[in-house]
């Protein structure tokens, strides 16, 4: 039998906190990929909308939208096939968030805007799904002391992660390894990322869980 190809496209999924830019930043060199970061940091109207979530979820969520559009418009315009890249996120989660955050008469505007941008974008090799409980998420929230993610409220990071785990229970679309991310540091300890990046190799169809036997407090 002939080896499983490597991936050429992974991408890295789970709520906010739960390490998906850490892990992506810690992968890329290792695989010798180029880096797709969803710049949460650029959008002019993310602080405002954790400050008042009402009025200003809809410029949030669009500017989001454009953003990952464009990104991933310029990723079919190139060979995916010249490099392997790492991505923090799916374009799915836009849609996922849409429908937490609008208002009905938004989301159904919201939807109008998706359906014309026809975006179409490159399916993953696979995708990586970080899952941790609330408490975890907001330990690590506080610990990266980004101001505005400080006025992120438990209610809402509950919802977020039930979203997601319903989610990932219907996704099918691409190979899936889903990660209990409270159980390990793959970011800064080193056996935990080989032990993880074993795993990431072996899959390549289906369905897969990584939840080590030794668990650790982070």
């Amino acid at each position: 039998m002939t080896a499983p190809a490597p991936h050429r496209y992974i991408a890295i999924e789970g709520p906010i906190g739960v390490g998906k830019t850490s892990l992506a930043r810690r992968l890329a060199p290792r695989l010798d990929a180029s880096l797709v970061l969803e710049r949460a940091e650029d959008n002019p109207f993310l602080e405002r909308f954790y400050r008042n979530p009402r009025a200003a979820a809809f410029p949030a969520q669009l500017h989001f939208l454009f953003q990952r559009a464009q990104q991933l418009a310029a990723m079919n315009q190139q060979d995916m096939f010249a490099s392997v890249r790492v991505a923090d996120y799916l374009l799915e989660k836009d849609r996922l968030f849409a429908r937490l955050t609008l208002e009905p008469a938004e989301l159904e505007l919201y939807e109008r805007v998706y359906e014309r941008l026809g975006i179409d974008p490159p399916k993953p090799d696979l995708v990586i799904y970080l899952q941790a409980p609330v408490d975890v998420l907001q330990g690590r929230i506080a610990r990266r002391r980004i101001a505005h993610e400080q006025l992120i409220g438990r209610e809402y990071l509950e919802r977020l992660n039930e979203a997601y785990a319903q989610f990932f229970h219907a996704y099918s679309a691409a190979p899936l390894l889903i990660v209990n991310a409270a159980a390990i540091d793959p970011v800064s300890n080193a056996a935990d990322f080989e032990e993880l990046l074993a795993a990431i190799g072996r899959t390549h169809r289906g369905r897969h869980y990584f939840n080590p036997m030794r668990h650790r407090a982070i």
